[in-house]
């Protein structure tokens, strides 16, 4: 049986491959050099389709390397010094990556990445940026409400043409590649529209090339688009593609924004990078734990403060409640830092295990700084704010309350509890409500000014703090 020959273009320069011909080669920049092959069919002793053939193609031998003969300097990273987004990084941008960072309109990732590109031209980096949606004269106007000056070394390019684009990056040579956005871009080879499945896979990959180029690698950094469902618009093989994902997330009406990174192939994808968003830009929050927690002098009934893990950082939370009388049969149960089915969970337990009835009171929870509840340590700040807006009982002002709570209203351990008090130790604080062995024996005397507190069971605690009440 005759099988069907594949067409291919091959760089007469570096062997690089592409299904479709263009006039530059992606990764060796060379111009003219894509020539029309064929792959060439062999016979398999039980391997590639049901006729015993599969496609074989020759591999260069310079291409082929014992995985132990190749060298690795460890990933070289340019630092920004923009220390939340170096924080998210893993610490700083690997020159041979390919990052996306996808957001609404409006949050702030283009704002974001012309910080990006002032700290590494700063750096003595040229830099690239290439816009489909906003014409030279925005992105001028923008960067002269940032940044303090605009260096030499951004090249500014407003194009729907990756071909353009791939021109420009061989005339310049820069280190570092901004494309705002991906889905705005389209090659001139092909003959779908810009943003088309097709489209987009394209001009990622001549762009991937770009960066994973062993003789001179470059950081490429794309701009995408999300869906209603908060999901990168297009190809999920998008996401595959790409070394980094970001997102940056932002409420509106809010100044807050937050960072995180959903893959990352360079460092931890647990990391969470704050900034505020000001008329010169995008600003980082070096102690967002002074951030989310209101400096008071006198205590207020409804607030109690925890501990978050963002990552590898400890961050001080306030949790603030509010309870009034329902005139209504169903309550309202409002919270804008956390699941409402978990809000509900707290109720009961507040209910059945703390003795306190709720069942015709209106709830609203939220937080300082709008910061999302979505660790399991943050149950006893919100068992015992609660508390205090029912009861009218404000807690002491430096106090932290760190735990989860069971359905048997017993306190649980959660993890890194050390770290989180030598954080709370830091900022002042004198006393610590934990679980019962939170706390290794050995460890305790390391606090030497914070007072902890362990707890088995949060009845009793209410009672210490509020005094006692009748059982239901």
């Amino acid at each position: 049986m005759a099988v069907k020959k594949k067409e291919i273009y091959r760089c007469a320069s570096c062997g690089y491959e592409s299904v479709k011909w263009v006039g530059q080669c992606p990764a060796c920049h060379a111009w003219n050099q894509m020539n029309l092959v064929e792959d060439l069919p062999r016979e398999s002793a039980g391997l590639g389709n049901a006729s015993g053939t599969q496609a074989v193609r020759a591999v260069r031998p310079d291409r082929l390397k014992r995985l132990s003969d190749i060298r690795y300097d460890g990933g070289k990273r340019l630092v920004t010094g923009i220390s939340e987004f170096d924080r998210v990084l893993g610490g700083g941008i690997i020159m041979d990556s390919m990052s996306i960072l996808a957001a609404r309109p409006g949050a702030g990732k283009s704002t974001l990445l012309l910080q990006v590109a002032q700290k590494a031209a700063e750096q003595g980096c040229r830099v690239l940026y290439a816009s489909g949606e906003e014409s030279e004269g925005q992105i001028r106007r923008r960067a002269e409400r940032i940044l303090p000056h605009i260096h030499e070394k951004i090249f500014v390019l407003s194009t729907s043409s990756m071909n353009e684009v791939l021109g420009a990056i061989y005339d310049t040579d820069p280190q570092l590649i901004i494309m705002d956005s991906i889905q705005t871009f389209a090659l001139a080879e092909l003959s779908s529209r810009p943003g088309s499945p097709t489209q987009t896979m394209e001009c990622t990959s001549a762009l991937l090339g770009i960066a994973k180029n062993p003789q001179k690698p470059r950081a490429v950094f794309l701009t995408g688009q999300l869906t209603k469902e908060d999901e990168l618009a297009g190809v999920r093989a998008l996401e595959h593609m790409v070394d980094t994902v970001l997102a940056m997330d932002a409420d509106e009406n809010e100044e807050l924004r937050m960072l995180t990174a959903s893959k990352n192939r360079f460092g931890s994808t647990g990391e969470i990078g704050f900034f505020l968003m000001e008329e010169q830009g995008l600003l980082a929050i070096d102690n967002p734990s002074e951030y989310f927690m209101t400096q008071r002098s006198e205590p207020v009934t409804g607030s109690a403060l925890t501990v978050l893990k963002e990552g590898t950082r400890p961050v001080i939370a306030e949790v603030e409640s509010l309870i009034s009388q329902s005139f209504t049969p169903y309550p309202s149960r409002i919270a804008e830092c956390m699941r409402r089915d978990q809000l509900n969970t707290l109720i009961s337990i507040l209910e059945q295990r703390g003795r306190l009835p709720l069942y015709d009171k209106n709830v609203v929870l939220k937080t300082t700084g709008g910061i999302k509840l979505t660790e399991q340590s943050v149950n006893l700040a919100v068992l015992v704010s609660l508390a205090s807006s029912v009861r009218e009982t404000p807690l002491p002002v430096r106090s932290v309350y760190i735990g989860d709570v069971g359905l048997t209203g017993e306190l649980k351990k959660v993890p890194s509890m050390e770290l989180r008090l030598r954080e709370a130790e830091r900022l002042g604080f004198t006393d610590a409500y934990v679980a019962e062995g939170a706390v290794r024996p050995d460890r305790r005397n390391q606090f030497t000014s914070l007072k902890i507190h362990e707890v088995r069971h949060i009845f009793p605690l209410l009672r210490e703090l509020f005094g006692g009440w009748n059982v239901l």
